[in-house]
């Protein structure tokens, strides 16, 4: 009897596991009304990219690694705008004339100040190179909501009176969704007021759509809502040890305490002797705020910064991550084992770099702490 009971347990358990995988494998289902625009599995989906007439924005899978999520922000080169008059004076998208030229002079010396407010076209820089940024969590799961694609309601085609009233008509906003490599691409309505569900054409087959409210804004405003901003993924009290070096000497402290911290900082050499100032420097470090992320495989202005001081933390004898400082062109940058490149750091930096050879400085040459 007992034999068949721990049977029949073993078999009722086993086919809770089943239904529990199908439930968690199966795409999220349609609210009512919703209709179904790209219908596609999340693990089929490449990427989805926002534009406008200024900007671009693409969120996407590593090419090595599909689980990792990007996030790519650019730039579009400006539209060259053409006036009447540089029309007549020979002006094109290439460049401005030599009679454009002339007529931009005039203008200057007789203080319109027209070609300090617009400038040649010739003389326009390009726009700088697309960065990439690790996504975070909420670009993960804006993503997977775009795989199957939805929309509130379905409208089918409309003649070129209704487009121009939904705003479809001369818009430069776009949205492109690629699947198994194949490229879905949709004319996106700017909505009246800048806000609300907008409108949504598919360049395949003509038919609109009318949006979701909550799909759109992330991408938007991806440079602050979508990427990875963190500078280290594990805490305060996931390291027993700290290697500080500075200045070509290194000194290493055992480290006790968890969050919300500080944690203690005692010499390796006098462990018994937990050091204050080192402590408090230390905090001050793991607090660092970059005020801005550079892209993968991109440079700061004027190269690679010079290492001020370098923070690595190690748990039972392994390394768990580092923390470099370096000074650039212009300011402070840290890098870390989490970061995609250099990250800028607000002014204040300073006292830290110069504090930094008193914390790695031997005990004896420290006793006036």
């Amino acid at each position: 009897m007992k034999v068949r009971d721990l049977a029949l347990q073993g078999a009722l358990a086993a086919a809770a596991l089943v239904a529990a995988f199908v439930v968690w494998q199966r795409e999220p289902s349609a609210a009512p009304g919703e209709v179904t625009v790209v219908d596609a599995p999340v693990r089929a989906l490449d990427s989805i990219r926002y534009e406008d007439d200024t900007r671009f924005v693409d969120v996407f899978r590593d090419a090595n690694a599909r689980e990792q999520l990007w996030v790519r922000l650019g730039y579009k080169a400006p539209k060259t705008a053409v006036g009447a008059q540089g029309a007549d004076a020979g002006t094109s998208d290439a460049g401005t004339s030599d009679a454009g030229v002339a007529a931009v002079a005039q203008a200057t010396d007789a203080g319109t100040g027209a070609a300090a407010a617009q400038p040649p076209v010739a003389a326009r820089e390009p726009p700088p190179p697309p960065r990439e940024l690790r996504a975070n969590e909420v670009a993960e799961k804006l993503f997977s909501r775009f795989a199957p694609m939805r929309a509130m309601r379905a409208l089918g085609e409309l003649d070129a009176k209704k487009l121009e009233e939904v705003g479809l008509a001369t818009t430069a906003r776009k949205l492109t969704v690629t699947v198994g490599g194949k490229a879905r691409v949709f004319t996106l309505a700017s909505p009246p007021g800048g806000w609300g569900t907008p409108y949504l054409r598919s360049e395949e087959d003509g038919r609109v759509y009318l949006l979701g409210p909550a799909l759109l804004p992330d991408l938007e405003n991806a440079n602050s809502r979508l990427v990875d901003r963190r500078l280290r993924t594990f805490d305060l009290g996931d390291f027993d040890a700290v290697v500080i070096t500075a200045g070509g000497i290194s000194r290493t402290f055992a480290a006790t305490g968890k969050a919300p911290g500080p944690v203690s900082l005692a010499p390796e050499e006098a462990p018994e002797r937990p050091d204050e100032f080192a402590r408090n420097w230390h905090d001050r470090v793991w607090r660092l705020v970059p005020i801005d992320f550079l892209g993968r495989d991109e440079a700061p202005p004027g190269g690679e910064p010079q290492e001020s001081f370098r923070v690595e933390y190690r748990r039972q004898g392994r390394p768990v991550g580092h923390v470099t400082v370096a000074k650039g062109e212009g300011g402070f940058y840290a890098r870390t084992e989490h970061t995609t490149g250099w990250a800028r750091l607000h002014a204040g930096v300073e006292s830290l770099v110069d504090e930094a050879a008193r914390v790695t400085a031997p005990v004896s040459s420290a006793s006036g702490k």
